[in-house]
């Protein structure tokens, strides 16, 4: 038998990234510094990454070195940004963190059952490996997937071939409808979405059995069209809700063996 694999997100699921925080302020005071202009900085990059998202270009949408210099360069800021130093510098809690105080357990938890655990992330390796070793993640993960070093991004299925080929590939793990979601049923494995705000009637229900609550597909619905409010795609109920709801990796590594046979 074949390595079984258990695919997860990183940031949003697993961990927080000092991006929002840390890093784009600090290239927003640089650019500053540099460009006369009124606009709003911050506003620019993050346009920038949703126009790649609308056109579907999710490989290059996380390239940030290359959308900071795009848009340095309509600001005429001409000073070289090193963004992987700056995540590094930043890559420190109480910037970076997990999500659930006991994160860490609970994958243990998952691979005590016998599966092995990947990252799969459309970050890039330069920013997410200096995140994961400081949280510890790196030692806990079989494998980290980055869209840059698989030459694809999520929601193509491309980017998890090389654990395929390897194994199988029993679930994916995420936060986004977009990404996650449509991977894992595009991939026909079990789809398991990490929403931390579910309502009471969700809760209520086997994890399993959440995700025909009308209220749920609502919620997935919702989701759906802010992660693509640039476009116009439909909500294909087949495609975009998940098999598994959980609130939690806590929750996922609880009910871990009534999920996964």
């Amino acid at each position: 038998m074949g390595t079984k694999w258990i695919t997860f997100d990183l940031d949003e699921t697993i961990m927080q990234n000092p991006f929002g925080k840390w890093v784009f302020p600090e290239i927003v005071n640089m650019l500053k510094k540099e460009a006369d202009t009124e606009e709003d900085i911050l506003d620019l990059i993050v346009s920038e990454h949703l126009q790649r998202m609308s056109e579907e270009r999710f490989l290059e949408a996380y390239d940030w070195d290359d959308i900071i210099t795009d848009v340095a360069e309509k600001l005429g800021a001409v000073s070289a940004i090193d963004i992987e130093r700056m995540v590094i510098k930043h890559s420190e809690p109480p910037k970076i963190y997990l999500l659930e105080d006991n994160m860490l357990d609970y994958l243990e938890q998952i691979k005590e059952k016998g599966f092995h655990l990947a990252a799969a992330t459309n970050g890039y390796s330069k920013y997410q490996l200096p995140v994961l070793q400081k949280l510890g993640l790196d030692k806990v993960f079989d494998e980290v997937i980055t869209s840059d070093s698989a030459g694809f991004a999520k929601p193509n299925p491309a980017v998890l071939k090389k654990l395929s080929d390897e194994g199988e590939i029993a679930a994916h793990v995420g936060d986004r409808i977009d990404h996650d979601v449509l991977l894992a049923n595009r991939l026909g494995i079990l789809s398991v979405f990490v929403h931390r705000s579910l309502p009471a009637e969700v809760l209520s229900l086997p994890v399993d059995k959440r995700a025909e609550q009308p209220s749920c597909i609502r919620l997935c619905e919702e989701k759906w069209h802010k992660e693509n409010r640039l476009r116009e795609v439909p909500f294909m109920e087949n495609e975009c809700i998940p098999k598994v709801v959980v609130q939690s990796i806590g929750e996922l590594a609880e009910s871990i063996d009534f999920i996964i046979k």
